[in-house]
């Protein structure tokens, strides 16, 4: 963080100091809202969770080298009181942001692909100069505003994951950290049930648009319908990416090799390149492509853009990491989350990845797909009873329609002449799920692990991974 006295920090936030707070003590390093991860110079966020107060460890966290707490009541430590600790985080960075005018700040949402795309961005701006970029997936109110005050003096680029949970979320954010480029990847059906509709998510993702500045940039997916009419909600210049002969930075002779891995013709204004992607499943093109169109506009040259996507791995976790045990067999661990679409993405990467192999799968129900939920998991499971798996693991309690479509898939299959269809069975939890699928695995097969984040099924990923087939 750049260095602030307490005396600007509560002028910033409207707050009070409290327990012998010095006025003149600088808070210099992190702010954090987990006491575990304070260090010399941090500033202390107390929020109170569900289960969890954050005041119960504000002595803890001076004791570890906090300067101070952020806290909604005075207590026996330094502390900066003010009202609602989430609105002065979002204050403070704002105040952050706005104190560096020549930082570029990059906005990306979408209802797929947001982390991996941030992911390939960060490392293309990393070239031009000093970047920011929020860990793993901190895209919502607490997540962004702590991004941005990661952000120091010589910082150049600040590329910032935006979700959106509700109408408004989006502006919300934009509002700590003004965006002079826009990135809309997709509108999907994640989170299908908070919103009601793909049209009300479009209205929602669209919001990062809204905010962009007359001089500001709109990289648009051209082809996804409902984000290319995004065009018409912005006052900025908007370019388009994608497969379409129309958008300005596309890819052409896109080839998948037996790993699930893409190549194709980087096309720009400028003229083509080719990239080799280190990144599984087709699906990475268009997060590519996304990181490529706005690094262009930063006026990356091209031949930069191709090689540092070529040269780009994996950085977030349980995101399509794909781990080949000593036996040959092969895990696909995609769990941190997922939706109707991630699923179908994780689904072919597999059929890639294990072509010529036993293939299996663990999947779970998903979540917040409202009215649509029982219908849309339905059609999952159908996905995968049609998938030619060998074996198909289903876990949680809320499994019933997944089973169902399943069942039906399967059915489906063996009836246009697919060779029997997979052994399906229905678990409690994380943990035996990876007992079975360890049981079931026998070298050079390959096996998928997807679902929804709350069934932590990326546990049942690293019991596989620590077994070796008999």
């Amino acid at each position: 963080m750049i260095p602030m006295p307490l005396a600007r920090i509560a002028e910033i936030t409207s707050g009070a100091l409290s327990g012998m707070a010095d006025p003149r003590a600088v808070v210099r390093g992190s702010v954090v809202i987990d006491s575990r991860a304070v260090e010399p110079g941090s500033l202390f966020v107390a929020i109170k969770g569900a289960r969890v107060d954050g005041h119960d460890f504000a002595a803890q966290a001076i004791k570890a080298g906090a300067v101070a707490v952020l806290s909604t009541r005075p207590l026996e430590v330094p502390c900066v009181v003010v009202t609602d600790p989430l609105r002065a985080l979002a204050q403070l960075a704002g105040a952050v942001a706005e104190s560096l005018p020549s930082a570029t700040v990059i906005g990306l949402t979408g209802s797929a692909g947001k982390t991996t795309t941030k992911d390939l961005l960060a490392r293309l701006t990393g070239r031009i100069g000093p970047s920011i970029a929020p860990a793993g997936n901190h895209n919502n109110e607490i997540g962004h505003p702590l991004t941005v005050l990661k952000a120091e003096h010589d910082t150049r680029f600040l590329v910032l994951e935006m979700g959106a949970r509700h109408a408004g979320h989006i502006a919300d954010l934009a509002r700590i950290a003004p965006p002079r480029i826009g990135v809309v990847l997709n509108v999907g059906t994640a989170h299908l049930g908070v919103f009601g509709g793909k049209e009300a998510i479009a209205a929602a993702k669209g919001e990062l648009v809204e905010a962009l500045p007359a001089d500001g940039v709109a990289v648009l997916n051209a082809d996804d319908p409902l984000v290319r009419a995004m065009a018409s909600r912005t006052r900025a210049r908007v370019t388009l990416f994608g497969l379409a002969e129309e958008a300005a930075i596309r890819a052409e002779n896109v080839v998948v090799d037996g790993r699930g891995r893409a190549s194709f013709t980087l096309r720009t204004p400028s003229g083509g390149a080719h990239v080799e992607l280190r990144l599984y499943g087709a699906h990475a093109v268009e997060n590519a492509l996304a990181a490529a169109a706005a690094a262009y506009e930063l006026g990356l040259p091209l031949t930069t853009i191709a090689d540092e996507l070529s040269q780009a791995e994996p950085r977030s976790r349980w995101r399509m990491e794909v781990t080949d045990r000593a036996d040959g067999v092969t895990v696909i661990n995609d769990a941190y989350n997922a939706n109707p679409d991630s699923m179908r993405a994780a689904f072919e990467a597999l059929a890639v990845l294990g072509k010529d192999r036993r293939r299996f799968a663990v999947i779970a129900s998903l979540r917040e797909l409202g009215e649509e939920s029982e219908a849309l998991n339905e059609g999952v499971g159908r996905m995968a009873g049609a998938a030619g798996l060998t074996g198909l693991i289903v876990t949680g309690p809320d499994a019933e329609p997944v089973l169902r479509g399943a069942f039906a898939g399967a059915e489906e299959a063996a009836a246009q002449g697919a060779p029997g269809g997979p052994q399906i069975v229905h678990v409690a939890d994380a943990e035996a799920a990876g007992e079975l699928l360890a049981e079931w695995l026998r070298p050079g097969d390959a096996a998928l692990v997807k679902g929804p984040r709350a069934m932590d099924l990326q546990r049942a990923a690293e019991l596989v991974l620590g077994r070796v087939a008999k």
